[in-house]
């Protein structure tokens, strides 16, 4: 599972997301992409059930490229509690997904195979999303 291999601080407040995604919202590697259109925590044990789809659809031919990484700990407490003695311990880690992140890149595949692959993998995360293509791709 995707995890940081050390942070500067255990726990993290929750926040707030808003506003759309200004880094990582174009295609940088491959020729295909997924985009997200909504704000979610995307967990590591997420990424890596569609990474695991994408690759076996695609049968490990072209590469796959994961533009988000799980870096924020998520912290829960034991169930029937009661509440207050402070925060829980650290459960999990997610990525933060903003609308217009990349998740996924493809390349190297033809056209269909790439947009079944990153649908498979779109199926796995709690966002909706986008299958993008580059630009200047033709097809060979």
């Amino acid at each position: 599972m995707l995890q940081p291999k050390k942070t500067k601080y255990r726990k993290q407040q929750k926040g707030r997301m808003k506003g759309n995604a200004h880094r990582g919202h174009e295609l940088a590697f491959g020729s295909f992409g997924i985009k997200s259109l909504e704000f979610a925590w995307v967990t590591g044990r997420q990424i890596e059930a569609a990474r695991q789809a994408v690759t076996r659809h695609m049968k490990r031919e072209g590469q796959l490229w994961i533009r988000i990484f799980p870096d924020k700990p998520i912290t829960k407490k034991p169930a029937e509690v009661r509440m207050g003695k402070g925060k829980g311990a650290p459960e999990m880690f997610v990525a933060r997904v903003n609308p217009g992140r990349m998740l996924f890149e493809a390349g190297g595949v033809p056209l269909e195979t790439a947009r079944e692959a990153l649908r498979l993998a779109a199926q796995k995360l709690p966002v909706t999303t986008k299958f993008v293509v580059r630009r200047d791709y033709v097809e060979e």
